[in-house]
């Protein structure tokens, strides 16, 4: 039996990213791009008007006012997406609405609340400083300019700025195909009704569901059976994957084959307990470098093993840096006994109240019960070597989703 940072660490260094494939930029948010996205154009392409208004010279408005206004002579409109026929002169002016480019001569816009229109003329009330609402030609990217580097995670904005530079596709690292196998003769499909002694195949639905959050793509290879002959269809029909995970049949007792299939099929178990609790019988191995993750069939125990190893390798296959879930330190609102030597992983709600992180377990932490997790956003991380904690005791937890990021009311309120 190995520590959790050990078997955290043979996981991890038998990991690595997936190669880079190019892909639509509307499937690119959230994968990291492999490849320095260098600009091959200037944005904007020309000087352009911030507002809509009047392009003009600066110097015909320097003593303008509501009571004095200049009055200067309409050219023309250029509406975005057309280009002004003719320059500006000292008493001219153009109308130009937002987006437009600067006509030769102005160098300066006076919005349209500043002024009124009259026959082929318009009234200035503003003395208007050269430079005034206009958008620089570059200012915002200059050809040649490094704006996204590789290993960046592509997020709107990101995908915004491709689509500006004119890339449709863009390589990114492959997010993994992840299969997913349930196995125990107990199991139940989800639209069956349960006869007498079996249980729906939660683990299957729940697993995939975790896949998809960490950025995999998950495949459910469906249900193997306690017996040799369908174990080694399913995990064969599941090695075409970048990652095979398997739910049950990693324990100890007569009808736990996982381990040996995992053998048999050429998988080299690095490790098949760890010092934890859920999740103590975990194997790990590697078949033709790919990794194969045994998880226990117990509900909880199978989604917190998903979440110290399988979640850290998915995002490090994907190219990510930071792989792992944040953490904080809350105080602990009730007391909790636990054995020495194995880390415990507590289902808990974390709060904010008055700017500190308070955590109340949410209930019962049998590993069979499901609705603890439904309940909980976080969990109570005990060390090994600690053996209680008393209501009020700071301790570290994990956190499980971004809730505590989200609030009811605008932060900056």
């Amino acid at each position: 039996m190995i520590k959790v940072e050990e078997a955290l660490k043979t996981i991890l260094e038998k990991i690595r990213p997936l190669d880079c494939e190019n892909v639509p930029i509307t499937l690119a948010l959230g994968c990291v791009i492999g490849e320095d996205i260098v600009s091959g154009r200037t944005i904007p392409p020309l000087a352009n008007s911030a507002m809509d208004g009047y392009a003009v010279v600066a110097a015909d408005t320097a003593f303008a006012s509501k009571t004095k206004p200049a009055v200067l002579e309409v050219l023309e409109d250029v509406p975005a997406g057309k280009v002004a026929t003719q320059p500006i002169r000292t008493g001219q002016a153009i109308r130009i609405m937002t987006g437009a480019p600067l006509p030769d001569g102005a160098d300066a816009v006076v919005r349209v609340e500043d002024t009124e229109a009259q026959a082929g003329k318009v009234k200035i009330f503003v003395a208007a400083a050269a430079g005034l609402d206009i958008r620089a030609a570059g200012e915002d990217v200059k050809t040649g300019e490094l704006v996204i580097p590789k290993g960046s995670i592509l997020r709107a904005a990101e995908i915004g700025m491709l689509a500006a530079l004119g890339r449709s596709y863009v390589g990114v690292h492959q997010r993994p195909v992840v299969a997913v196998v349930s196995t125990g003769d107990e199991l139940a499909e989800v639209d069956e009704t349960p006869g007498p002694g079996k249980i729906v195949n939660s683990n299957g639905y729940s697993l995939a569901a975790l896949v998809l959050e960490a950025g995999g793509i998950p495949l459910q290879v469906g249900i193997a059976r306690d017996n040799r002959e369908d174990l080694l269809a399913k995990f064969r029909a599941a090695s075409r994957a970048d990652i095979v995970i398997s739910s049950g049949g990693v324990s100890v007792g007569d009808y736990d084959l996982v381990k040996d299939i995992m053998a048999e099929i050429g998988s080299r178990i690095q490790f098949w307990r760890v010092a934890m609790r859920p999740g103590r019988p975990l194997a790990f191995g590697l078949l033709e470098g790919k990794p194969l993750f045994g998880l226990p069939g117990n509900p909880v125990s199978s989604m917190v093993s998903f979440e110290q190893f399988i979640r850290p390798a998915i995002l490090k296959m994907r190219g990510y840096s930071n792989i792992y879930r944040r953490a904080v330190r809350a105080e602990i609102t009730e007391g909790y006994k636990k054995k020495q030597g194995l880390k415990y992983f507590l289902r808990a709600r974390v709060e904010l109240r008055d700017g500190k992180y308070v955590a109340a377990l949410t209930g019962e932490q049998g590993s069979g019960i499901l609705k603890s997790m439904v309940l909980a956003n976080g969990l109570v991380v005990l060390p090994e070597n600690t053996t209680s904690v008393k209501p009020g005791d700071e301790v570290a937890v994990q956190l499980l989703d971004c809730s505590l990021d989200l609030t009811a009311t605008p932060g900056y309120l």
